[in-house]
């Protein structure tokens, strides 16, 4: 029996691409080698266009644990530790979502599960071949050796990807061996902390704001009071002799007064573990050769890894990569996906990856040791005074300034990009956007004056994309009928109260181009 799709590894971009394949009506394998998710502390959250398309699948309220639509932060936030006023933006990209690695992989498993997805845990890949028509992946689990014959794999087992090696995938880009990263949930003297802003106040040095990183020449240092546990320090230095000994909290504490040049006195954490105690000597920005080898297919860290950058970038870009994948992906297992379509998973997701590439470099670089580094701080420091800048770093921040090409149908400004969530008036009531994403199939939403477009899809259109005719509630949205496909970028739209013959042709063009 051959299996369609087999995705290895059964972390956050794993079960997402289980999930999304699963709403295709495609039923994948996931093999994961650990007998239950990592209680090990990782990323403490999601930002930026992901924290809209969790909403656009209805995980945002189970994520968050609050009702509601995510809203965007439209106060402060940093770019290479310099502050980015984000009150001087009419609509700010930059959403985050506060929220333990360890709860998204419960919520995905949980969605997973309820979608039909079989998950095996302490089983993972060891080796695979692969022809023209199929992948034999071999497999080690509790009871031995196995094999399972499959249309697809999706290597999604992290930035030491066995997957990618197997299937002979380079993994170029540059280790960075001068800095120490220094990481430790402890506690803080109560009394040094504003219960207004929040800030910890060091005592011969000054103000810190949490949760964003703060340079000095000498270093970085952050201090982030995430909920459930005690504050998560941290420390990054230059140029700094690797000790032979475990991380320690005096080691930290030393750090801490070479980077501030002040002391901090710091505790042991409180309550239940797990807590961070670690030390990291360097890091790795690199990015596949390729995203794909046949019938082999790179997710997430095996598809890139990113030394440095705000916000846990290689979790918010493997959660787009798996949503970008899977509809293609269950396109083509299903047949009749137009020619190319999966090769636009690469074109587009290599893009994205490359912004992300010069983001962390760029922000390395701008937070490095040196006083030709701070007179350049200053520099732009000035530059983000003016809102078009804090703007463009503020999409690039989030991911929003990505735009995908869909050729001759993506004349209009929105066509290529994220769709914009809007509430709209139909017949059964009041409803969002992102509540009519849910299903992850392509969707037709018709604002039109006497909704003109619903003879726009015929023939095999007419079941493979669902049609929306509704009123927009104010304020006005920027289209009056937009083509989704089913990771809410725009494929096509109109701003036309009734669209012409080229609107309505250039329509025909990008059902053809997506949906076959």
């Amino acid at each position: 029996m051959i299996t369609d799709v087999v995705i290895a590894g059964g972390g956050p971009n794993g079960l997402m691409l289980a999930c999304e394949l699963a709403l295709a009506g495609v039923r994948p394998i996931v093999l994961e080698h650990l007998a239950a998710p990592s209680a090990e502390p990782k990323a403490n959250g999601l930002l930026g266009q992901v924290v809209r398309m969790v909403d656009r699948r209805g995980l945002y309220e189970r994520l968050s644990g609050s009702e509601g639509p995510p809203q965007p932060n439209s106060a402060y936030f940093m770019f290479a530790a310099m502050g980015l006023d984000l009150s001087l933006l009419a609509d700010s990209p930059v959403y985050g979502l506060a929220v333990p690695q360890l709860r998204i992989v419960q919520v995905l498993e949980e969605r997973a599960r309820e979608l039909g997805v079989e998950i095996r845990r302490e089983h993972e890949i060891t080796g695979l071949t692969q022809d023209d028509d199929s992948v034999m992946v071999e497999v080690s689990g509790p009871d031995g050796t196995y094999r399972l014959s499959s249309r697809y794999l999706v290597g999604a087992d992290g930035a030491h990807s066995l997957t990618r090696k197997l299937a002979g995938i380079g993994f170029p880009g540059v280790t960075y061996d001068r800095t120490t990263v220094r990481s430790a949930h402890a506690t803080v003297p109560a009394e040094w902390v504003d219960p207004a802003t929040g800030a910890l106040n060091v005592p011969g040095y000054g103000a810190v704001p949490p949760f964003l990183p703060h340079r000095t020449e000498r270093g970085g240092f952050s201090y982030a009071p995430l909920p459930g546990h005690s504050p998560l320090i941290n420390t990054s230095e230059w140029d700094q002799p690797e000790p032979d000994a475990p991380m320690t909290l005096d080691e930290l504490r030393e750090s801490v007064r070479r980077v501030l040049g002040a002391d901090v006195p710091l505790g042991p954490p409180a309550g239940e573990g797990p807590h961070v105690l670690r030390r990291l000597t360097r890091g790795n920005t690199r990015m596949a050769e390729r995203f794909s080898d046949r019938r082999v297919f790179l997710v997430g860290d095996a598809a890139h890894v990113y030394a440095a950058a705000g916000g846990g970038p290689g979790l918010n870009l493997g959660l787009q990569d798996a949503i970008n994948l899977g509809w293609k992906l269950a396109a083509e297992l299903r047949g009749g996906a137009p020619v190319g379509l999966l090769d636009s998973y690469e074109t587009e997701r290599r893009q994205a990856a490359r912004r992300m590439i010069m983001n962390a470099q760029a922000q390395s670089a701008l937070i490095g040791p040196g006083s030709d580094v701070t007179e350049l701080r200053e520099l732009f420091t000035e530059l983000l005074g003016y809102r078009d800048n804090v703007q463009h770093l503020a999409e690039l921040i989030a991911g929003a300034d990505v735009r995908y090409d869909m050729g001759e149908s993506g004349d209009h400004p929105l066509a290529g990009r994220f769709a914009p969530d809007m509430s709209l008036l139909t017949a059964d009531g009041p409803v969002r956007l992102a509540e009519l994403t849910r299903s992850a199939r392509p969707l037709l939403v018709d604002l039109t004056e006497s909704g003109c477009l619903t003879g726009a899809l015929s023939g095999r259109h007419e079941t493979a994309v669902d049609l929306l005719t509704a009123r927009p509630e104010p304020p006005a949205p920027a289209a009056t009928a937009l083509l989704l496909r089913p990771d809410s970028y725009v494929a096509w739209a109109s701003s036309s109260p009734r669209p012409g013959p080229e609107e309505l042709k250039a329509l025909q063009a990008a059902l053809e181009r997506w949906f076959g």
